[in-house]
């Protein structure tokens, strides 16, 4: 009744394209029709076994990483996290679940992470651990870099806790894959012996890989 209420004096917005949604609900239903068309991506990325991403970083995709990352619509996380567990293939979400860290002048200035906020949720959904062992070093921003750039300089990561054997890395986007090939290697050294990613959203040309083509239901 009080959500409601709530909603009368200030209708309830998209946190995609700021449009009218339901009470109680974070996306429309445009939106929510866009997300679900969207073609699942894999990626290489070194290091890694398999990179696979929900969605291309276009469209409504792009709006809620974007949302939830500069918009500070946290709860957006949980929506991310639903599409990543109801999109992944059978299998591949199995381990311990590995936020990508961010940088910590960036996490310090917005209160959050938005692939920890993910991985979270993630977490939650799927009942899997979650392990935030990676630590990473204040270094250049990767935005705005030119690939070549960002490729031969990646983000600096080590491990702060026992990794585990199996990991299942999460982020919002995957771009070149620096940061993504940064913080598998360091498990790698870690010892960890599988080691996948998960993104919401792949901005780069991807690749299908062999014996991987289902999806979960």
């Amino acid at each position: 009744m009080l959500e409601r209420l709530v909603a009368m004096v200030a209708p309830p917005r998209c946190g995609v394209c700021a449009g009218g949604c339901e009470v109680g609900q974070r996306l429309c239903a445009r939106c929510e029709r866009a997300l679900r068309r969207l073609s699942p991506h894999w990626s290489a990325v070194p290091s890694i076994d398999e990179a696979w991403s929900a969605a291309p970083y276009d469209g409504a995709a792009r709006g809620l990483v974007a949302a939830l990352k500069f918009g500070a619509r946290t709860g957006l996380a949980e929506d991310a996290a639903g599409i990543i567990a109801a999109r992944a293939p059978a299998g591949l979400l199995a381990g311990a679940i590995v936020p990508v860290p961010g940088a910590p002048m960036r996490r310090r200035r917005r209160g959050f992470d938005s692939a920890e906020a993910i991985a979270g949720a993630l977490a939650r959904r799927t009942g899997l651990p979650i392990v935030p062992c990676l630590g990473r070093s204040q270094g250049r921003r990767q935005v705005g870099r030119p690939r070549a750039e960002r490729i031969a300089d990646p983000p600096r990561v080590r491990v702060l806790s026992p990794a585990p054997s199996r990991a299942v890395l999460v982020d919002d986007v995957v771009t070149t894959g620096a940061t993504l090939g940064a913080c598998a290697a360091a498990l790698r050294n870690a010892g960890a012996t599988r080691i996948v990613a998960v993104t919401l959203a792949a901005s780069r040309p991807a690749r299908a890989p062999l014996g991987l083509t289902g999806a979960a239901a």
